[in-house]
Order: C-alpha cells, then structure tokens, then sequence
C-alpha cells in the first residue's frame, strides 16, 4: 500500500483494521524516503507488550523534520488487540489532525502559526511496518523482545485512502486540481468534532492517556507547545516525566470478548 496524496490542500484519511502479534507495529504517514531532512510523519505505533498485561498506544506527530521535538502521546486500550480487528484511523487536513480508534477521537492536533513547520504540510505515503523497539517500548526498555518467539505477524484489511493523490515533486496545481476532493473530505461525519465526539475524546484521554509530551519537563524544561491544551484538571495527573501519576490498574475486558470503545458508550450519563 504506497500512495502519494496531498496535504494542502487535500487532506488524508486513513482507516485500517488492524490484528497482530508483534514487537513494535508502526502504521504512518511519512515521507521520509523524498524529504530525507524535512519529512513530516503521523503515526499509530503499539508498543511491545507484555502477556497478560495491558496493551499501549503512542501517536505522534512530525513536522518538517522536527524529530527533536516529538509529540508522542501513549494510551491503554480497553480490549487486546490481538483477539479481533480494530479500526484505527487518522483524519489530516490543512488545519487539524485527528486520531480516531474505532469511532472514537483521541487525540486532535490543531494547526496554528505558531506550530510553523512543525505542522505536516508535505505529500506522504502510507507504510506498515514491524521493527524492534524493545530498548524503549516494552516497560521503558526493561523487558527485551525473544526472537524465539519469531516470525512476528501482523493482518490489515478494509484499508481506504481518501483524499487527493500528487506528485511528491511536482505538485502543479495541486491547490485547484485538488478543491474538489477537499470539500468532499471536509463534508463527512468524521471530519467534524461535535459536542458529542469531543466528550467522547475528553472521556478516554481521562481513562486511558498515560504519557503526554506536553507535561514531560525532563524532556523539554518549561518550553510550551502551541498545539497542547494546557488543561489544569489534566495537568495535575501528570508528573515532571509526563507519566500519568494515577494510570489505571487494569482497563481490559474479558479475553473472551474484546470490547471496542464507542463514542455512544463514551457519552456523560445524563
């Protein structure tokens, strides 16, 4: 699956259903291999996991080759991915991102001018791969992966692309070539937060987000990013590492029945 498409004004979305056994599973955006200096890169990258154990999320965004300012987020999830497929998508326009699980927004990335480059505003593809990231991923690097246990497997299906394809190089008249295909994008339900959705995001962040970049002051000191909600109620759970201080002990359901996070169970009780 390698497919050229454009940023702006087009957008991206992306939707996969995902099931695997794996060491450290990355679906991305980039465009690393044209822009070797200044790639912009999206991703939704599972952790290495422990069995037994709950299983992480990260998401991450680049911009204009600013890998020394990552933007990583990490979440448990509330089901083990490797009993069914799940739906993962990512949502990117000319001025937010949004990562969905299944039909639940988790995370959203607004642009402003003060982001600059950091912004993903090139053409990129789409890759899969599975790669060793047990010096960090598996219990911050504690627990190394056994190749024993190889070959590794992961499963895509119902992958859908929508957006506008480019030349990574030339992109001549991709503004007006590509108008169409963003007023489409930017017509469909998953294109807009509603009230409704925004709870639904505000209600796993709560739950699941154990790391957040824009709390980790070893990492970054007292910098600020443009694109972190500085919420009070959030802050206060995060420590000086960006650690959640209060990660819940266990979120997944019965290994015999792998529960997806919907935006209707989500909603606030009335």
């Amino acid at each position: 699956m390698h497919a050229w498409l454009n940023h702006l004004p087009a957008g991206l979305v992306l939707m996969l259903h995902v099931c695997f056994v794996l060491l450290v599973e990355r679906m991305q955006t980039s465009n690393g291999d044209v822009f070797p200096d200044t790639h912009d890169e999206l991703d939704f990258e599972f952790l290495g996991n422990v069995r037994g154990k709950d299983w992480r999320i990260q998401t991450n965004v680049y911009g204009n080759g600013s890998t020394t300012r990552g933007r990583e987020e990490r979440y448990l999830v509330p089901f083990d991915p490797t009993e069914e497929p799940h739906r993962y998508s990512i949502l990117w326009t000319p001025d937010y991102i949004i990562f969905y699980i299944d039909d639940v927004p988790i995370r959203e990335v607004v642009r402003s001018d003060a982001m600059g480059g950091d912004f993903p505003s090139k053409p990129m593809s789409v890759y899969a791969t599975i790669w060793d990231g047990s010096s960090w991923a598996t219990s911050y690097g504690r627990v190394k992966i056994n190749y024993k246990y190889a070959p590794y497997v992961s499963e895509f299906s119902d992958l859908v692309l929508r957006g506008c394809r480019v030349d990574p190089i030339q992109q001549v008249d991709s503004a007006d070539r590509c108008a169409e295909a963003v007023e489409e994008l930017m017509s469909v339900d998953y294109a807009l937060l509603t009230p409704r959705k925004r709870a639904a995001m505000r209600r796993f962040r709560e739950r699941y987000m154990i790391y957040s970049f824009c709390y980790d002051q070893h990492r970054y000191g007292n910098v600020t990013f443009p694109d972190c909600d500085y919420v009070s109620s959030e802050h206060s759970r995060f420590g000086e590492w960006g650690d959640n201080k209060f990660p819940p002990k266990e979120v997944r359901r019965s290994r015999r029945r792998s529960r997806k996070p919907s935006a209707v169970d989500d909603q606030p009780s009335n």
